[in-house]
């Protein structure tokens, strides 16, 4: 089964805060705001949403405009919303106190923390997509294989044997990726069983959580294994999802009306999206 992976750059969960971009181009978030990761009202002409991990609070929301620069909010201590001299950027990914931008010419830029070399990134080429976890960071190539920067301390960077891969998600200690027959492979710390997708198939898209990991299938169900602490992994009655996106200890899914279901952690509100409409249906990874 060759699969064209929908993105899922128009819904985006951080630590304890969700992102939705609307068909508009304005962005809409629900839940913690501490450090204004939720301040997005004022934005337009946005074409994708990121939002980065982040312990107590400390996370950030990055929106790509479709001219091609990049806007931020939210903690910026190690300098990860400073990306307003961007340009020329077609992705965006968000992890822990950094942000990262893949530009038109395959090449990625990093800003923020990089006290694992999360951010070395500058002499990456023919990229096509990018994911960023707490510690690491991975770059899909043009050619289906896959490489990686920062912490390797579970083995979540061993990537280089992969081939065939259309997605690749990096989450807070594991890797996954996405073959082109539609089945999964990862890498990485699997002390909640996040990484035992060995058995799945029929997966057009994939998303890694921090302990856990969800699958979107052809039919639009969703699976999910892994730490299910805060009940992020009950998604076995889901349908008609289009896009998914794991956070923390949250699962969310766009549905093909344009509305949003969420399960997980609410303390701070980062589920309530069931009045959201009109979220952007996401384009086909090609």
């Amino acid at each position: 089964m060759e699969i064209n992976t929908p993105k899922k750059d128009t819904i985006a969960v951080g630590y304890r805060h969700t992102v939705g971009l609307k068909s508009d181009g304005t962005v809409m978030a629900v839940g913690e705001n501490k450090y204004g990761q939720c301040d997005v009202n004022n934005w337009d002409d946005i074409i994708a949403v990121a939002a980065g991990n982040g312990h107590i609070g400390n996370s950030h929301t990055i929106g790509l405009k479709s001219d091609g620069t990049v806007v931020a909010v939210g903690w910026n201590k190690h300098d990860q919303c400073n990306v307003s001299n961007w340009s020329d950027i077609v992705a965006i990914a968000a992890g822990w106190r950094r942000s990262v931008g893949l530009k038109s010419d395959g090449t990625v830029m990093a800003v923020g923390r990089n006290n694992d070399g999360q951010c070395n990134v500058s002499d990456w080429r023919d990229i096509v997509a990018i994911s960023a976890g707490d510690w690491h960071t991975v770059g899909l190539k043009s050619d289906g294989t896959v490489t990686s920067a920062g912490n390797n301390r579970y083995g979540q960077g061993n990537v280089k044997g992969w081939q065939n891969i259309v997605e690749a998600d990096a989450g807070y200690l594991h890797t996954v990726g996405l073959k082109s027959d539609g089945t999964v492979v990862a890498v990485g710390l699997n002390k909640h069983g996040q990484c035992d997708v060995s058995d799945w198939s029929d997966i057009v898209a994939i998303s890694a959580g921090s302990n856990h990991t969800i699958g979107l299938k052809a039919d639009g169900t969703v699976v999910a294994v892994g730490l299910d602490k805060h009940g992020q992994c009950n998604v076995s009655d889901w349908h008609d999802i289009v896009a998914i996106a794991a956070g923390c200890a949250i699962s969310i899914g766009l549905k093909s009306d344009g509305t949003v279901v969420a399960v997980g952690d609410h303390a701070m509100g980062q589920c309530d999206v069931t009045n959201w409409s009109e979220i952007q249906l996401p384009k086909v990874q090609v």
